[in-house]
């Protein structure tokens, strides 16, 4: 019995020293870990933004704007007159020599300013000179007419009309040129004859005592 007790005492001794080196050791663990995690240098640095650019629009190529209006003369010889209207690329042309011969025709107008325009047994090859001048060619009733002819202003222009007086069928075209002068045919059931003339600003005509409205001609 009198052995035993520093035993005891030794067994004691090694426990606490045990125990208190396991305790150093946990708090050792725990201050390194929290110096790890707060330290500057192991914080992940956010990564810059980058800048954006956006990217400049290339300028889109212009495009001509397709020729509106309507474009009068008289041909090269001076027998007849043309006028051709245009706009969104197509045409409607008519030749009339104000007597008994006159054609309607129409196309379309291509991107270089040419045309060639159809009708009955008639064509016409023209070419925009310009914005304000067409020239061309016009193969009507077997012969061929040149022509020059400018665009026109207010007042002056293509009219047409389609309607009924006293039971006859009315047809009637009208080019009224730049100086004022009117050239056109007016067909009763099919018979041609010079047409009456119209006033340009409202496009009224009198046929056989009646008045009628000529409308300008547009495609």
């Amino acid at each position: 019995m009198k052995r035993s007790g520093p035993l005891v005492t030794l067994l004691a001794g090694l426990l606490l020293g045990l125990f208190l080196l396991s305790l150093n050791a946990t708090t050792g663990e725990k201050t390194t870990a929290s110096s790890v995690q707060e330290s500057p240098s192991t914080k992940a640095s956010p990564s810059p933004t980058p800048t954006e650019t956006t990217p400049s629009a290339s300028p889109s190529p212009s495009r001509a704007a397709a020729p509106t209006g309507v474009y009068t003369g008289r041909t090269a010889d001076d027998s007849s007159a043309v006028a051709i209207s245009l706009r969104d690329g197509k045409a409607i042309a008519y030749f009339c020599d104000g007597q008994n011969i006159e054609s309607w025709l129409k196309g379309d107008v291509k991107a270089d300013g040419s045309m060639r325009l159809t009708g009955k047994g008639t064509t016409l090859d023209a070419t925009l000179k310009g914005s304000k001048q067409l020239s061309g060619t016009a193969n009507v009733g077997g012969g061929n007419y040149a022509f020059t002819i400018d665009k026109t202003e207010k007042s002056s222009g293509l009219y047409r009309a389609n309607s009924s007086v006293a039971g006859a069928k009315i047809e009637g075209g009208w080019i009224v040129l730049p100086d004022g002068e009117q050239v056109g045919i007016l067909r009763r059931d099919g018979k041609a004859s010079a047409a009456p003339e119209i006033d340009p600003e409202t496009g009224a005509v009198t046929v056989d005592g009646e008045q009628l409205t000529a409308r300008p001609v547009t495609p």
